[in-house]
Parts: structure tokens; sequence; C-alpha cells
């Protein structure tokens, strides 16, 4: 189905198409009341007819659109229109991190880990809203031509999951990327987007995915039962640090896994700022030996005889009485290999207590001083291990820590903890960026570090490709992180060709400046084939140019001979009235008069001439009290018809035969 040109919600017309999917068919449309472009997702038809689908997924729709992050594609409006559903998003200019992928192969492991903690901020706002995505991989992942990663689909994935999980004979959401409770149809839950996001990550450093089989159900077997080759292994120039996190995000056991994408982003900021520190994945506790004194009593030689004597005396007897009652036996075995099981647990741990250090509350030393950190929380070992500038954490207080605070997280007393403190805001000199290539000032703001926000503008005199304009001018001190926005030229405006086929010279100089083109001249032509006015032009209808490009036209003089008709009222034009005369009837009344009765005297002759453009073309005697004398007439374009009666011109009249075949003379 074509949708281009049709007007959805009487607001968004489609404009172009833009992308397909295993769900909906995507294009380019103008919002009409905000006047800009947006994206509009159709549903494909498959899904329309199921009901209960098409209300989860309105529900999960607008849950998607109170997601508001700078890493989400905002959704805008959802809507039908008779059977189509669709959903307005935000219009987003870049490339899939899946066609980036196909493009480069394995990418930059810092560059990965920045796309990465992006993914991860836009998951941790989606979980906070109890909204899983269900179906995180680079083709959901645009990044922007200015390296920002924006994640798209939100909550559209669970109506689909929900509703089924096969479209055109394909395992929906790529099986690539589901983690293996997903994968056997098991609960997805946050912990299931931050397994697709370690495959994501995974893919990135490595060039290809974890898990790779000839059918979909081979790949989620592989998910729920082989564990994947490290990324270490198949690109060694990776960190160990980033190893052990997409490997952590991995693990079969939701357990084992990262609890929060906030934790997730704690450990990917640590990775950057220390590749080469590992990543702590799990706790560990030492546990002292303990000695346990065993006490001697020393008895007399005399003693122990006797006490030996009687032990084995009562032994004979207790030996007798078992043996005579076999059940108490068994009972007996029973009890004391119980109180032997009871016992070594409780000796264990009794020992484990002793030995396993206090724990105490995890403490959040973010934005405090080194001194007030130490000062307040005594009980810990507090690290530096860096100093960082930051845009909003005054000068000498802490950034970031790790282990990450979390609420009711505890660790052991005396356990240390990494700090990196502020250098304050980073002051920055702004350099010139006119002039430069859109790829030269991308890399600017990286190595300088400000945030670039491009604009693209045309332009008549600046090449395609060119800065044209920068909103903080050359030699400004400005914050490190502020936003610097540059105009950049995409050359000539480029325009289409009106049609101007039929338009008068007046009409077709309208058409051309309203489509931002030139008339450079208008000729004559003449062609008995075609109709009046415009039947050539120098360039070819919906040719694309460039924007005030001159056109010459030309005219069509050719006028074919038309035929009409000229209907003449005589007696108007001859002031024709009616005239009664008394004849005799040859009665007498009763007083013997003559009785008289009126008669009209009949209409007398005259003489009708017509003349069109000067040639005669009817010369008649008609009567005078003719009111509609027809008289057929022919020529090209406006004609001049003149009538006379009696030798003497009553009337002339022009007829256009172009616009009417027929004319009233009176």
């Amino acid at each position: 189905m074509n949708l281009v040109g049709k007007l959805l919600g009487n607001r968004y017309e489609i404009v172009e198409k833009v992308g397909n999917g295993g769900m909906a068919t995507v294009y380019q449309a103008k919002d009409l009341v905000l006047k800009r472009y947006v994206a509009v997702k159709v549903l494909r038809e498959e899904y329309t007819t199921d009901n209960e689908f098409i209300k989860r997924f309105n529900i999960e729709a607008e849950s998607a659109a109170s997601l508001t992050h700078p890493n989400i594609v905002s959704v805008y409006d959802v809507g039908q229109e008779g059977n189509l559903y669709y959903i307005v998003m935000e219009l987003i200019k870049g490339k899939t991190l899946k066609e980036i992928i196909i493009e480069q192969g394995k990418l930059g492991w810092k560059w990965s880990i920045k796309v990465a903690m992006q993914i991860a901020s836009a998951l941790e706002t989606a979980h906070r809203n109890h909204i899983v995505h269900r179906d995180i991989k680079p083709h959901n992942i645009i990044i922007t031509e200015d390296g920002t990663a924006k994640v798209t689909d939100f909550g559209i994935a669970k109506a689909v999951s929900n509703s089924t999980i096969t479209a055109f004979g394909t395992t929906l959401g790529s099986v690539h990327y589901f983690s293996p409770e997903h994968a056997r149809g098991g609960y997805t839950d946050a912990k299931s987007d931050l397994y697709s996001l370690g495959v994501v990550l995974y893919e990135m450093v490595t060039g290809r995915v974890p898990f790779d089989a000839d059918t979909p159900v081979s790949v989620a077997l592989k998910h729920m039962q082989e564990t994947p080759v490290e990324p270490i292994t198949l690109n060694p120039s990776l960190p160990q640090s980033v190893n052990d996190i997409i490997m952590k995000a991995m693990q079969k056991d939701p357990n084992m896994r990262y609890s929060t994408a906030t934790q997730m982003i704690s450990d990917l900021e640590f990775a950057l700022r220390n590749p080469t520190k590992d990543i702590d994945t799990e706790e560990s506790r030492d546990f002292a030996t303990q000695r346990i004194n065993v006490i001697n009593n020393n008895a007399t030689e005399k003693n122990k005889k006797e006490e030996t004597k009687n032990k084995k005396g009562k032994l004979a007897k207790f030996k007798k009485y078992l043996k005579e009652h076999p059940v108490v036996k068994w009972i007996l075995i029973i009890v004391i290999l119980l109180t032997v099981f009871i016992g070594s647990i409780g000796i264990t741990i009794l020992g484990l207590n002793a030995s396993a250090p206090k724990q105490i509350d995890l403490p959040n030393l973010v934005g405090l001083t080194l001194d007030e950190a130490k000062a307040q929380h005594s009980n810990v070992n507090i690290e530096v291990t860096e100093e960082a500038f930051d845009p909003e954490i005054e000068e000498g207080k802490i950034i970031s820590q790790k282990p990450g605070y979390q609420a009711n997280y505890s660790i052991a007393e005396g356990a240390t903890i990494e700090v990196v403190i502020s250098k304050g805001q980073e002051i920055i000199k702004m350099t010139k960026l006119v002039g430069k290539t859109k790829d030269e000032v991308l890399k600017e703001a990286k190595e300088i570090g400000f945030v670039l926000k491009i604009e693209e503008e045309y332009s008549d005199e600046v090449e395609e490709g060119i800065v044209i304009e920068q909103s903080v001018p050359e030699e400004e001190e400005i914050l490190a992180g502020s936003e610097v926005t540059v105009k950049i030229s995409i050359g000539i405006e480029q325009v289409e060709v009106p049609d101007l086929t039929g338009m008068t010279e007046e009409e077709a100089r309208t058409a051309l400046t309203n489509a931002k083109l030139k008339l450079k001249a208008a000729y004559t032509k003449t062609d008995s084939s075609k109709g009046s006015g415009v039947i050539e032009q120098s360039i070819s209808p919906k040719s694309i140019v460039n924007k005030n490009e001159e056109i010459t036209i030309y005219i069509n003089d050719y006028q074919a001979i038309k035929q009409g008709t000229a209907i003449i009222n005589i007696a108007k034009l001859t002031n024709y009235e009616e005239q009664y005369t008394k004849v005799d009837t040859g009665e007498v009344d009763e007083d013997g008069n003559k009785i008289y009765k009126e008669e009209l005297v009949p209409a007398k002759d005259v003489h009708l001439i017509v003349r069109v453009d000067g040639t005669q073309v009817e010369s008649t005697t008609v009567k005078q009290n003719e009111d509609a004398f027809s008289v057929r007439v022919e020529g090209t374009g406006t004609v001049t018809i003149e009538v006379v009666i009696d030798g003497s011109r009553k009337a002339t009249r022009d007829l256009n035969l172009n616009a009417s075949t027929s004319i009233t003379i009176d």
C-alpha cells in the first residue's frame, strides 16, 4: 500500500517512504499543525486484524510516549485512520547502529562504551517508569550525525511479544539479541534488556554476534545453553575490564547479571577512565581459621582402671539391651547422626560469624569533599583514583565512587571505596570552525570538549559540507561540555521544475516564481496538433535543478477555425410594433349601425444582410416581426458580426468563439 500524498489524522501529510520493518512501514511526513517533519510508523496489515493486539499496542505506545530522554526517540502521537494504525515519532537523521557495524566491522572500544552508556541511560529512564523494551538490538538504535545514540520502539515490542512471536516466518525482535528467558518464552524484565545490551556491546567490539546458526530456534537454544566466546578472544586489544562487563551482562542466570542499568553505567564509566584496572564483578570474603582448645583431665591410674572396669560393664549391658531391642538400636543411630550433622553446621556458622567482617550500609560520597567524606565515614577506606573536570560539581568535591551508591547495599567495614575528585568546570577556548568540513569540526568537538549541534542550510556561495557559521565566536572562552551550533552548507537548493503545459505566459511566470525558478524568455510556435498556451519548455517537467535556474517557454499561436451561431432579433432592431385595422363584418347592430372587427396588419418584409469580419455570410428577406433569426458564423478567436437591415446598419457585436458558440443580437 502506497501512502505517499495521503493525509493522516487530518494533520500528517505523508511525504515519502523511508524504510520497512518486520512490524511497520516507516514514512517521512509533514506535521501541518506544528510545521515540522516527523516519522510515521504504519502497522502492517497482518497486525490490524488482531483486536487484542491493537488494544495492547495502543496502551504500550501511549506509555512509551510518556518517556522523555535525550537518548530515546520521542513518540508524539498515536492514531488510527480506518484500518491504518500509526505512531508519530521524532524524525532522526542518521544511521542505525546495525548499518554502522555492517559498514565498519568491529568498532573502537571507547566509542562502543560511550554508545552503550547512552543506551543504558535510556533504559535506566524506561525501567524507572516500569517500561521494559524487550527488543534492544542495533537495528533499533539510531546514531545521529553528531554521534548521539537514540533508542526507538519502546513499549511496542511488549505488545508484539504478547500477541505472537513470529512474522513472515522470522522470529520477531531478532533472536540473535534475545535473553535466555526471552528465548524460552519466560518472564522478561529490566535484566533482559541489559542482557540484550550486552549482546549489542559484544557485536560492536567484535563485529559479530555471540551466537549464530542456520535457524532462529538454533540461535535461541545457544542463548539458553552455550557460553559465548569471550570478546577479548576475538579482539585482543579489548581491555579486560570491558570484556568482564560484557560477560557479566550476558550471564544466563538473571541474578548473576547487573541488577540495574545504573550499575552497568557505573562499571562502563570506570572502564572508560581506567581501562587497565579490573572490574570487581563479585564480592569475596576471607574467613580466618578458628582454633578450638581441647581440655584434658589427668586422672590417677587407679581411677582410670576403675572407670574402665565400670565402663566395660555398663557397655556390655547396653550392647545386650540393644541386641534384644533392634528398633531402639536404629532410632539411636539416627539420633546420633542428626546430632553430629546439626552440631557441625552450628560450629561452621559460629566460625563464619566470628571471622567475617562487620557489614555496613554503603555510604553515598558524591558531592562531599574528601575531608567531609573521611570525617563522616571513618569506617571505610576512601582512596582517590583520579581527578577530572565536571561541569556541575564544584572543585574539590567527589564526582563518582566505586562501588557506585545504591540504597540497601552493604559492604564490609573497612572496605576501600575509590572516588574521583572534581577539578571544577573546565574552561575551553573556541577555535575557528567556519570554513572547515563536517568531519573536521566533529573531530575538533571531541578533542576540545564541546557538544556540537549541526544545522544544515542552503548556500549559493559556500560548497556543500563546509561550515558557514558558528554560534560561539573564535577565541571566546566557554565551559567544557557547552553546546556550540554550526551551520553547514548543503549547497545550492535543488527544486523541481513544474509542468507549464497549457499555461499563458503570465501563468507560467507565476508558476516558475513559486517554484523558485525564473522565466528567461517566451516565444511563439504554430502547432495545429496541440492546444493553446505553453506547448514546450526548455527543461522537462519534474527535473531537479538549482534554484533560480532560467527556463524558456514556447506558446502556441495556432488558432483553429470554430463555428458559432448569431441569433438576430429583427423586431427589436427595427422597433417593430404590431398594427391593427378595422374591417367591416357586413353586419349591423340593433340600431342599424355597421359592426367592425380589428385585424392584425401583416408585418412587412425587410432585407437582412449579415457580415462576419467584413465578409457577407447572409443576404435574405425576412419578416419585420422575426425575433430569433439564426445565422451561422465561423472564424478564429473573436469575430465581429455586423447586422444591416434595409441598407441600414442596425448592430455590431463581437463573439469570442474560444469562449462561446452563440450570441444574441437585439
